[in-house]
């Protein structure tokens, strides 16, 4: 196989059932709402091939970067006959419409939520074994006599399972003496330890004040065995993390914090793909719920054309207690769509760069 079929195939098949997951969400909720579907597409463009099975035509469009669902009434100037009028989009209470429009960002948190928890039982969930990997000359945590090796038990008497607990106990306790049991080799042995508070960098690449006591992990992963509900517990914590930073990551855009040079787009995710695929196939389906919760996140940004930007028009449309003129919805798509193609260009230009550069 070419090394463009390398990345190509497997950036389709990723993309594609994010796609399809998507537009899943949007097609059920309206067929559960009675709203007639017309077309179920898989990305954008000609249709290359389409079958029509009871009052919807599925169909597999020439550009895979997306995808939509056309509905009756959806669109301004639509001539709807009589007998159907009850089951077009525009005719629906906004409380149905919003729930449509919000299913395709909610079925891609659900895909990683699934990804996640599917991972989790079958392959166990990593954690980083709280044993010192590191420790800082002159540090907290060389005073107290910690070495590498330490493995730490306990903290002020709470059992330690793994290393983001560490953080956890001395982000809380910045300028508080802590107890800890460390096991070295055969032996426990306790310390106590003075949390320091010094100027570091975030995530961001923000300076900020944190306490810290001068140890780095060793990286060591333990795999543990989860039963189903478990699986779900810890699937659900790790969407429900990443949503978090995904979204603390596009106020940080906003913010100017993070330079929109950091951006990618399709070329970036169709690279990271290839390789990860290459690498090992496993790996693909973390990075496939990843991806997931920023396509439902960068649906949901209040942008006409995107589903958030038409939730945006219909809680409007709650507030004011009428739709919108037909020429304010123009208006709206047009400067959405506007920004959309820009967002675009700024993704595909430093997808160019880095290939450029690299």
């Amino acid at each position: 196989m070419s090394t463009v079929l390398y990345y190509i195939i497997p950036f389709i098949v990723v993309l594609g059932v994010l796609i399809f997951f998507h537009e899943l969400g949007h097609f059920l909720i309206a067929k559960l709402c009675n709203v007639k579907v017309l077309k179920f597409s898989l990305g954008f463009g000609p249709k290359v091939m389409g079958k029509k099975m009871g009052e919807t035509e599925y169909i597999i469009s020439a550009f895979p970067l997306g995808g939509y669902i056309k509905m009756l009434g959806e669109e301004n100037n639509e001539e709807i006959i009589l007998e159907e009028a009850h089951r077009s989009f525009s005719k629906q209470p906004v409380v149905t419409r919003i729930a449509i429009a919000a299913a395709g960002p909610i079925f891609n948190f659900l895909l990683a939520f699934i990804l996640f928890s599917g991972i989790f039982l079958i392959s166990g969930y990593p954690i980083m074994i709280p044993e010192v990997g590191q420790v800082r000359p002159d540090s907290p945590a060389d005073k107290s006599r910690i070495l590498k090796g330490d493995i730490i038990e306990y903290i002020d008497g709470k059992k330690i399972n793994k290393w983001g607990d560490i953080k956890k106990f001395i982000e809380k306790s910045p300028h508080k003496d802590l107890h800890m049991v460390i096991i070295r080799g055969n032996k426990r042995i306790s310390t106590i330890v003075s949390p320091k508070e010094e100027i570091v960098k975030n995530i961001f690449g923000e300076e900020i004040k944190s306490p810290l006591i001068g140890i780095v992990a060793s990286g060591n992963i333990n795999e543990l065995q989860l039963g189903p509900f478990q699986a779900l517990m810890e699937g659900g914590k790790k969407t429900w993390e990443l949503t978090a930073l995904t979204v603390l990551t596009v106020v940080k855009l906003f913010q100017g914090v993070i330079p929109l040079k950091t951006l990618g787009g399709p070329i970036m995710i169709g690279q990271l793909t290839g390789d990860i695929a290459r690498e090992n196939l496993s790996y693909l389906l973390p990075f496939m719920a990843v991806i997931s919760i920023n396509l439902a996140i960068l649906n949901l940004l209040p942008v006409p054309v995107l589903d958030g930007g038409l939730i945006l028009l219909f809680l409007i449309e709650i507030v004011i207690r009428k739709p919108l003129s037909i020429k304010k919805r123009e208006m709206a798509q047009k400067i959405g769509f506007f920004l959309l193609i820009l967002l675009m260009a700024v993704v595909f230009y430093n997808d160019l760069v880095r290939i450029i550069t690299k």
